[in-house]
This record gives C-alpha cells, sequence and structure tokens, in this order.
C-alpha cells in the first residue's frame, strides 16, 4: 500500500478527488487534495498500477507520477504535514494591521494587541472607533493587510 501523486488540471483538485473517493474501488483507500498543494490529488491505494488504470475514466486527471518501474510512490512523511490543520492565527503577529472580515464590524481596520494561539483568537483594537475597545475575534475572521515583520 503506498500514497501515490496524481497530477490534475489546475483548480480541479477537489473534482478529481471526489471522483476518485466516488469510484468506491477496494484498491483506493483515502484521497486528498491539500489547498497548499495545486494540481495535485494525493491518494493511498495498494496497487499503483490498477489505480492508474482508473485514472483514464476520470476527466481533468492527468495521470500519476511515475518512475521507470511505474507509479511512483511517495513516503508518508512527504504527506504528513498535510494532515495536521494549521491555526488561523498563524502568521499573524502583535501589531500587524488587519481588516475584519466577518461579524459586526466587518469592512473595520484594526492593529492586533493579543494573539491566542491555543484559543485560536485575536485581540484588536479598532481604528476609527473614538473610545479604543479591545475586540476579540476569531483568527478566520481577519485578514492581514499590513505587517510590521514586512
Amino acid at each position: 500500500m503506498g500514497i501515490f501523486s496524481v497530477k490534475t488540471t489546475a483548480s480541479q483538485e477537489r473534482t478529481v478527488a471526489d471522483m476518485i473517493a466516488e469510484k468506491e474501488m477496494p484498491e483506493i483507500h483515502a484521497v486528498i487534495a491539500p489547498d497548499q498543494l495545486t494540481s495535485y490529488v494525493m491518494v493511498e491505494a495498494s496497487n499503483g498500477n490498477v489505480f492508474a488504470r482508473i485514472l483514464d475514466e476520470i476527466p481533468h486527471a492527468r495521470g500519476v507520477i511515475e518512475t521507470s518501474n511505474g507509479p511512483a510512490e511517495s513516503p508518508f512523511s512527504e504527506v504528513e504535514h498535510f494532515l495536521s490543520p494549521t491555526p488561523d492565527v498563524e502568521g499573524i503577529a502583535e501589531g500587524d494591521i488587519v481588516e475584519l472580515i466577518a461579524g459586526p464590524f466587518k469592512g473595520e481596520k484594526a492593529r492586533v494587541q493579543r494573539i491566542d494561539e491555543g484559543k485560536d483568537q485575536v485581540t484588536v483594537e479598532l481604528y476609527e472607533a473614538t473610545v479604543p475597545i479591545p475586540v476579540t475575534v476569531r483568527g478566520d475572521q481577519i485578514r492581514v493587510l499590513d505587517s510590521e515583520e514586512r
């Protein structure tokens, strides 16, 4: 049993992953289409040659990455980092200027005051508020506009 990389048409990774999963073949054990990986889908299958023939029936699947001996197996260490979720507050630092993209203050600009990585929350201070009030929001409700580290 190995992990194989399938080349896909750009922006069709989810479609190809769904079609592979719908095949319900006993050779296919798992399918993953990570957001960080464009034009590729990772598939865990017991037989690479049978799996490669299945791809002929799937549109937008361009084929399996191969070596001279047949389909190339990827070691688990290459895909392991795709399986653990990254926190939403990763890449945000204190002092960054952000825009709120959800909630009652949507569209407002603010400066990051404090980051709570355990709860995945950020405390910000709104720019245009007459009285500086700290507002705590989830990490997925903000977008970084300007970072002091750059």
